[in-house]
């Protein structure tokens, strides 16, 4: 290697690669997160889920509002008529700066928050056109792992399959990890749904962490070893499904899912299944989505080249702690931000001082 090579350091190769979305916004997209954060954390145990939700969807649209981008909001809080702002087609930024598509959760987990338990975030990922799928809001079924699983996989030929059986797949997981299956963790939501699910994870011998609200933040901690979380399984929001796929563009985990309806995943009756069909159905074929038993996998879900994804917790979570506040309206936010071009990820402490002559910046 000559001496030339060996002065380039890995930062700079890696920054090197950044695309030109990275460039213009890696570091600036942890404002609109934090802003959303510290906004929803006023409500943090206030039993207002939708008051909690609301300050941080305000927030972040105001940071935004700021930004030289030409943004699309492709998820968001639903559909115009459903949601005031933030809402699915919106357009944000100042439309002066390149075009952007936007997935945004202001408040992961608004039921965590208003009632301050483990795991509320808020949530974005920001991409170039066609880079992020404009997922509907219906229901994804998810199976997600770490690096590990998807180095093991090609190393061996063996694939983990959403078709198959949880034994198969945490037997795969286990080898990756060099690990017994009773040493694995996985998350899945605790809904009725998952009854026979919990049951056969236990029965070939895993550890099962049941989460009432918000498999997103576990989803992405599934791709990042220390977590202790090892393998995210079940039936969650499809927005959440895309939101994970961003952050394992850059991490190397691996989610593989499959459209379901909600009726379906619920097991209503058959009249219930139709009607709901032809419900969502037009809007489906609307989005391009015309099979449902499709498989999608990570580039599926979140195809583009230059993918960030950033949160910043609310409450405490798998990969961070959540806002405190300090005297004189200051505030400390925690976060993680990272690159599917460069493959860059940072985890972020900042302090917001408002009033530096009466607040004391507090080292932990």
């Amino acid at each position: 290697m000559s001496a030339t090579t060996n002065s380039v350091g890995v930062p700079e190769r890696m920054i090197a690669q950044s695309g030109v979305i990275e460039k213009m916004l890696f570091l600036r997209l942890l404002k609109v997160t934090e802003a959303g954060a510290v906004a929803a954390a006023r409500w943090i145990g206030s039993g207002d889920r939708h008051a909690a939700d609301d300050a941080a969807v305000e927030a972040m649209r105001r940071v935004l509002a700021q930004f030289d981008i030409d943004g699309e909001i492709v998820i968001g809080e639903g559909e115009r008529d459903e949601a005031p702002m933030l809402y699915i087609g919106e357009k944000v930024g100042t439309g002066r700066g390149p075009k952007v598509v936007i997935a945004v959760d202001p408040l992961e987990g608004t039921n965590l928050a208003a009632e301050n338990k483990f795991g509320a975030a808020a949530v974005m990922a920001v991409a170039e056109p066609g880079g992020l799928l404009r997922a509907p809001d219906i229901y994804l079924d998810k199976l997600i792992v770490g690096p590990e699983v998807v180095r093991y996989e090609k190393e061996t030929g063996e694939h983990i399959d959403l078709d198959e059986t949880p034994e198969y797949n945490l037997r795969i997981v286990a080898n990756a990890l060099n690990r017994d299956i009773k040493d694995l963790i996985v998350v899945i939501l605790e809904r009725s749904r998952h009854n026979e699910l919990i049951k056969a994870v236990r029965d070939c011998g895993a550890k099962v962490r049941l989460v009432t609200d918000g498999d997103l933040m576990p989803g992405i901690a599934a791709g990042i070893r220390g977590t202790n979380v090892h393998v995210g399984m079940g039936i969650g929001a499809a927005p959440e499904g895309v939101l994970t796929a961003a952050a394992l563009r850059t991490t190397g985990g691996k989610i593989i899912s499959r459209f379901v309806l909600p009726a379906k995943a619920n097991r209503k009756s058959d009249y219930e299944i139709k009607t709901e069909c032809d419900k969502f159905m037009p809007r489906l074929h609307d989005m391009g989505i015309t099979d449902l038993d499709k498989l999608l996998y990570t580039e599926d879900l979140a195809p583009g080249k230059d993918v960030i994804f950033s949160a910043t917790g609310v409450t405490q979570s798998d990969l961070f702690d959540g806002v405190d506040f300090f005297e004189n309206d200051g505030a400390r936010a925690r976060s993680v931000i990272m690159s599917s071009g460069s493959g860059i990820i940072r985890f972020v402490d900042t302090i917001y001082v408002l009033d530096k002559e009466q607040m004391s910046i507090r080292l932990r």
